[in-house]
């Protein structure tokens, strides 16, 4: 019981550092010059971040909880939940970030961003699934057995 405790209270750790530092780390990997400032100070990162994080803890408890299937227990059933969404938490951030930076000609810098943004959504679902996979009865084995 310890030690699921411990993997749930480390992955709400990495995510607040990840809220915390977004800014630093969507910049560290894609800046562009008038779209960078424009997603700051309409405060498009945080909102971002926000659905990020909320996609892939989201997305990884459906999984854990909701699923929760003997029939879909498999690492490649995982691989999948993860690929939904890899794909769906950009799109939604290309349109709310559209939205916010609307009157803006940011289409390209804003698709190329959101390509970034889906190496932060898989690893928040990592992490959001090896923090509370250990109290589901059916998937606490995927995608890596214990």
């Amino acid at each position: 019981m310890r030690d699921k405790v411990i993997f749930l209270v480390l992955g709400a750790i990495a995510t607040v550092l990840f809220w915390i530092f977004r800014v630093e780390l969507y910049e560290a990997l894609y800046t562009v010059n008038g779209f960078s400032d424009q997603m700051y100070n309409t405060g498009a990162y945080g909102t971002v971040a926000v659905i990020t994080i909320a996609m892939a803890w989201g997305m990884a408890a459906v999984y854990y909880y909701v699923i929760n299937s003997v029939k879909f227990d498999r690492w490649y059933h995982w691989l999948a939940m993860l690929g939904v969404t890899c794909v769906l938490t950009p799109v939604v951030c290309y349109i709310v970030a559209a939205h916010l930076l609307e009157g803006f000609d940011y289409s390209t810098a804003e698709f190329t961003f959101q390509v970034y943004n889906i190496l932060f959504t898989a690893l928040t679902f990592v992490i959001a699934s090896f923090s509370m996979r250990w109290w589901s009865s059916n998937c606490r084995h995927t995608p890596i057995p214990q």
